[in-house]
């Protein structure tokens, strides 16, 4: 069989050869040459980056992560491993012929490295910029073969591998919070709210995330409103309660954390909450159906109120997830590195140094039951997916906590747990544990008062034992778009 192949696939490259296609001697070895050591695609990447869009910047970065995970195993795995030597070039057109690779040919480093980027965007980016993107990523497939580097055979290989990769960057890094499709509590709508905002206080923390100028374009949008913005410096929860105390909307601009802020003070005072994405993540305001401020101002004037749940653990809400045990020790970490490599090569490192210094699982009674506990997983509503990194909700009113439990195993703990972790494997795994339920009780064997460090969407804060994971069912009204 591997003679037949070899056979078809030789067949096949003189064809190529043998071929003539006007334009493509010109266009063909340049495309290939760019292509060289992936700095075409990091130029399409950082082009994605500078558009200042938060779909084009995770486009480039799920496009690079899918490079750095196919081109290692390319080079280092399959050519050593398959050492087929590259065409001959006896009878090749002289005209197109590229510099020959002294590696060997299979499979095709370019290949990969191109299906690898376009399957990445593809993931994220629109039609309209994958469709060019997965056409340049062909042309540089098949420009391996024009220039006489690659067999046909080569290519298909490494465009397999670089499709795969880019599947896998799905386990390393969760897509994006669906958009807008979660049920909702409906309610009655807010008819007698004024649309150039008075009455509306919002608080803009301008050290969220990446959005700049949000607060002077609330203000030219929402032109009675009062805007307030928070600094590094300022004391941001102080600043949302009083706020809320004399808004009759309270409106919060930032990422997941600074949400959370602003739904206990609107909780606290009674009034509704205006999300207005400007973070990171910002994934309760995307189940909400909100991805721009545009969105949230609309979903205001309109007037459209929906009731949702809250999670609470040890008196602090939360919106999206809460969790103890190895997760707000990376969090920790990554603080220290975000702001100077940014937040997702911060998670990187912060999972290496956590994993490195010996961090050991703890032991923990939940719900009267005694584990040795790596991850405890708290969601406000169930999520869709098995885990320990769900990212769906189809519901923010079900009143439960989605409780996933990543406990120890009794042979290499820390690498059965980083692997489950980072492979996205732990769901998979006999110490995973998966429930859904109302309350959820943890307590230390050492008794009351055990400090006990805990994270709740994305804010990390050490309670003393023993904690309680609850809900609040239904007890927050937030805007959405109408449906």
């Amino acid at each position: 069989m591997r003679k037949r192949l070899g056979a078809v696939d030789r067949r096949l490259f003189k064809s190529v050869a043998d071929a003539h296609l006007p334009g493509c001697d010109r266009v063909l070895p340049r495309l290939s040459r760019a292509a060289d050591n992936s700095l075409l695609w990091v130029a399409v990447a950082g082009a994605f980056a500078l558009t200042g869009r938060r779909r084009m910047r995770r486009a480039a970065t799920r496009g690079l992560l899918a490079i750095s995970l196919a081109s290692p195993v390319v080079n280092l795995l399959g050519k050593q491993a398959f050492a087929r030597a590259r065409p001959s070039i006896a009878d090749f057109p002289l005209a197109r012929l590229a510099k020959v690779p002294t590696s060997h040919s299979f499979p095709s480093g370019h290949s990969a490295s191109a299906a690898a980027f376009a399957a990445g965007i593809a993931m994220e980016a629109p039609a309209r910029v994958a469709v060019p993107v997965g056409l340049a990523a062909g042309a540089v497939c098949f420009s391996r073969v024009y220039v006489g580097v690659h067999y046909p055979g080569d290519v298909l290989a490494g465009m397999a591998l670089g499709m795969c990769a880019a599947m896998v960057t799905r386990r390393l890094w969760p897509g994006q919070t669906v958009i807008g499709e979660a049920r909702v509590a409906a309610t009655a709508p807010l008819h007698d709210l004024d649309p150039d905002g008075k009455g509306l206080v919002a608080v803009v923390n301008s050290a969220a995330g990446h959005e700049c100028g949000t607060a002077a374009a609330l203000r030219k949008v929402l032109p009675e409103a009062e805007v307030l913005e928070a600094g590094p410096g300022d004391d941001l929860a102080a600043l949302l309660r009083d706020a809320a105390a004399r808004a009759r909307v309270l409106a919060v601009a930032g990422g997941d954390g600074t949400m959370n802020c602003g739904a206990r003070a609107a909780l606290d005072h009674g009034v509704p909450l205006l999300p207005i994405p400007s973070g990171t993540l910002d994934h309760f305001a995307r189940t909400l159906g909100l991805e721009t401020m545009e969105e949230a101002v609309a979903a205001y004037q309109a007037g459209h109120v929906v009731a949702v749940d809250v999670g609470e653990v040890a008196g602090r809400v939360f919106l999206n997830t809460a969790s103890l045990g190895v997760y707000p020790a990376v969090v920790d970490q990554r603080r220290r590195w975000d702001g100077r490599i940014g937040k997702w090569p911060a998670l990187v490192v912060a999972m290496a140094t956590v994993m490195a210094r010996r961090h050991r699982p703890e032991e923990l009674l939940v719900d009267g039951r005694r584990h040795r506990v790596w991850l405890l997983f708290a969601g406000n509503c169930a999520y869709q997916s098995r885990g320990v990194a769900p990212t769906h909700r189809d519901r923010l009113e079900d009143g439960v906590l989605d409780v996933r439990l990543l406990t120890a195993a009794s042979r290499l703990p820390r690498l059965h747990a980083l692997a489950s972790t980072v492979a996205g494997l732990a769901g998979m795994s006999r110490h995973y544990l998966q429930w859904r339920a109302d309350t959820v009780h943890v307590e230390s064997p050492q008794g009351a008062g055990a400090r006990i460090r805990l994270a709740r969407d994305g804010e990390t804060f050490t309670a003393a034992g023993p904690v309680t994971f609850g809900k609040r069912p239904r007890s927050l009204l937030v805007f959405r778009p109408v449906d």
